[in-house]
């Protein structure tokens, strides 16, 4: 077995458990997405085209709210400012990779195939830049497509999934899999903090504007954390 073929089945290894909760959640989507209003092909469009899950629920519902377009719009990309993070964390490891592979990585990093990818590489930064990109590619295997499958089926059976299934389960399950083992420095859990507190502090804001100034507050405290970190080693 090649490097690089042993690296992308340790990728796939990595990100399989995921698929228990990816496959609820897409469900989730899919029946929500035709409850309202959606067709098939625009369910579709949005698992496809924006591939974030808490974004298109947050855009899914504020649309349902009669909310403007503009804060539709602004909420989805405060919701995935996390992407840009994401992209800047993993740069030094994939950055080199040719350009038509970059895109097809930037497209396919998700919160899942981020979380195991950058785990991956911190352990074992002297990783090949192949064998790096085979692991990114063996951790999108078990997810993304699980993602795209489990939206149609959720979208195409709608309400006759039985409520018992109780599928909005999956929606915290999955972002405490992965959040958990990221908190790792005083600046990861100071943002996590500051999200959730003013999140819960400005709810009563119409459309979920909260989420905006959360999202900022976050990145605001966890970038002012980790210069007092790197200050306080300085010395």
């Amino acid at each position: 077995m090649t490097p690089s073929r042993s690296a992308y089945l340790r990728g796939c290894l990595a990100s399989a458990p995921f698929a228990l909760v990816i496959v609820p959640f897409g469900l989730l989507f899919g029946v929500v997405g035709s409850e309202a209003g959606l067709n098939i092909v625009e369910v579709m469009g949005f698992s496809i085209m924006v591939i974030a899950g808490a974004a298109q629920f947050t855009a899914l519902q504020m649309m349902a709210d009669d909310a403007p377009t503009v804060i539709v719009l602004a909420t989805a990309l405060a919701v995935n400012l996390r992407m840009a993070m994401y992209s800047a964390a993993l740069t030094p490891h994939l950055g080199k990779a040719p350009t038509g592979m970059r895109a097809l990585i930037a497209y396919f990093l998700v919160d899942q195939t981020f979380a195991v990818s950058s785990m991956q590489y911190d352990r074992d930064p002297g990783m090949p830049l192949a064998q790096k990109v085979a692991f990114f590619f063996g951790a999108v295997t078990p997810i993304c497509p699980l993602w795209y499958v489990a939206t149609y089926a959720g979208a195409v059976l709608g309400t006759a999934i039985p409520p018992e299934f109780a599928l909005d389960f999956a929606v915290p399950i999955t972002f405490l899999a992965m959040i958990a083992p990221l908190l790792r420095t005083p600046a990861h859990i100071a943002a996590a903090f500051v999200s959730i507190a003013v999140t819960l502090a400005l709810a009563f804001l119409p459309y979920n504007t909260g989420l905006l100034i959360a999202a900022v507050a976050a990145m605001i405290t966890g970038a002012q954390v980790e210069i007092w970190t790197e200050r306080r080693l300085a010395r």
